[in-house]
């Protein structure tokens, strides 16, 4: 069908009638599809008019761009994806999955109304922490628990209301940057404490600390260096010799960062090691290791986790009825040491080699060249164990139509424009996809749709 005057092209109500709009109006909306089919059209209609000479113009045309215009804002929702990467606490693909029955068995307490902030034996107003403080006193020793919307509000809150206008001691080694440009030095400055710097970039020790002690400090904070480990001729300062021997006036602070508490992570220290070794306060996240919902708790002597509570931008940072009762329901399962309490992170990263080769192998069969299983590595991910990669096995693609050309970007992009995306690594210019991160669930979708890429 052709147009060969603006009067031709259908009007916009004409056109949000056509079928392969429907999904796009229960996916996106009626109003922003609206709006895309009004831009698509004055798009159209500007091309007509530059180019006089060109009489005929393809209505088919106009409504592919409409179709792929939607299309790219669809893949801009928030959407399931099969992470073929390999890296398991992946922050660009939502961290830590949640446990379907942990997600489960708080659907009904956060689809009702529920006794968020009222207590029920009283019938008064109540706090919204549940019994998470008792569960997180068995879980990793602190005396009470506090709960934020994520760890970077953990930091900024507990120097803000524990050394502003103090200083904080930090090791050099540890004054780091982590993703969207978070760093430790800025935060500082932010929360109005004070940085005093101690040490080398390798090395920190106890009598560092010690003797930049004043009369205005406040805190020494302990920082997790979260994606990177420096290697070599290093040295840092043992956590129970600086607690014994620091003023009753600084805090020991640690940041933990990774969630470890139960799980079975060597070489990443534990909340409860920290609290243990004397540390006043420690903060870690809830969507990496612990696997949970995304959160910061904060956990250690009761008298500094009642001074957070009451800080001014407590309220900005409490998290939503979701989170509390996901992280209760996660702290129960832990305790009662279920299956579905564990966490991603560790039953992925202690997968047996075996179950991985099978999975590869079932993805390969019948493709013949074309999908190669191959030996790889899995890592933690999500600034938690940087350096330390578990032997995986992936499966390797080898697109054999030269007609098309398709190198492994090309691979890829085809690969996250599916129905499912799907998203995978380049590793020696080809696509991989990991099996330690992809479910034996998925396999037979991914069966399905590499064969239309392959052939």
């Amino acid at each position: 069908m052709t147009v060969s005057t603006l009067s031709s092209i259908p009007q916009i109500e004409k056109i949000l009638q056509q079928a392969f709009i429907s999904p796009y109006i229960e996916r996106l909306s009626r109003p922003i599809v609206t709006n895309i089919i009004r831009d698509q059209v004055s798009r159209f209609k500007k091309q007509i008019l530059s180019e006089q000479n060109n009489t005929s113009f393809s209505l088919d045309q106009l409504y592919k761009n409409i179709n792929n215009a939607c299309w790219q804002m669809h893949q801009q929702r928030l959407q399931r994806v099969v992470n073929g990467t390999g890296v398991i606490v992946h922050t660009n693909l939502g961290r830590s999955p949640i446990n379907a029955e942990l997600w489960q068995s708080v659907g009904d307490v956060n689809t009702h109304y529920n006794n968020l902030e009222i207590d029920l034996h009283t019938g008064k107003r109540g706090k919204r922490k549940g019994i998470i403080t008792e569960l997180m006193t068995q879980l990793v020793d602190g005396e009470d628990t506090l709960v934020v919307n994520n760890n970077a509000s953990s930091i900024y809150l507990m120097l803000h209301e524990l050394a502003q206008g103090k200083e904080v001691i930090v090791s050099r080694g540890e004054q780091i940057q982590i993703g969207g440009g978070f760093r430790i030095p800025d935060i500082l400055a932010l929360s109005g404490a004070k940085l005093v710097e101690v040490g080398t970039t390798n090395i920190t020790t106890t009598q560092d600390y010690l003797d930049a002690i004043t009369e205005d400090t406040a805190m020494v904070m302990i920082i997790h260096t979260s994606n990177f480990k420096i290697r070599g001729f290093t040295k840092s300062a043992d956590i129970k010799e600086l607690a014994k021997n620091l003023p009753d006036h600084v805090v020991l602070a640690v940041d933990q960062g990774s969630g470890t508490t139960t799980e079975n992570m060597p070489d990443e220290p534990t909340v409860t090691s920290y609290i243990h070794a004397g540390a006043d306060i420690v903060c870690f996240s809830g969507d990496k290791i612990l696997g949970g919902p995304q959160a910061g708790l904060i956990t250690g002597k009761q008298d500094l986790i009642k001074r957070l509570e009451k800080n001014p931008m407590m309220r900005a940072f409490r998290p939503s009825r979701i989170v509390y009762s996901l992280i209760e329901e996660l702290a129960v399962r832990k305790l009662n040491q279920l299956e579905s309490g564990q966490g991603v992170a560790e039953y992925r990263s202690t997968a047996a080699e075996q179950s991985l080769q099978h999975r590869a192998e079932q993805l390969a069969e019948g493709f013949g060249e074309q999908i190669q299983v191959v030996r790889s590595e899995m890592t933690v991910g999500g600034g938690s164990l940087p350096d330390q990669t578990t032997p995986s096995w992936s499966v390797e693609l080898y697109p054999q139509d030269q007609k098309l050309q398709r190198s492994a970007e090309k691979v890829l992009k085809i690969m996250r424009s599916w129905p499912l995306p799907v998203i995978g690594v380049i590793k020696h210019d080809k696509v991989q996809l990991n099996m330690a991160t992809i479910d034996d669930a998925e396999i037979d979708y991914l069966r399905r749709q590499l064969a239309e890429v392959l052939q």
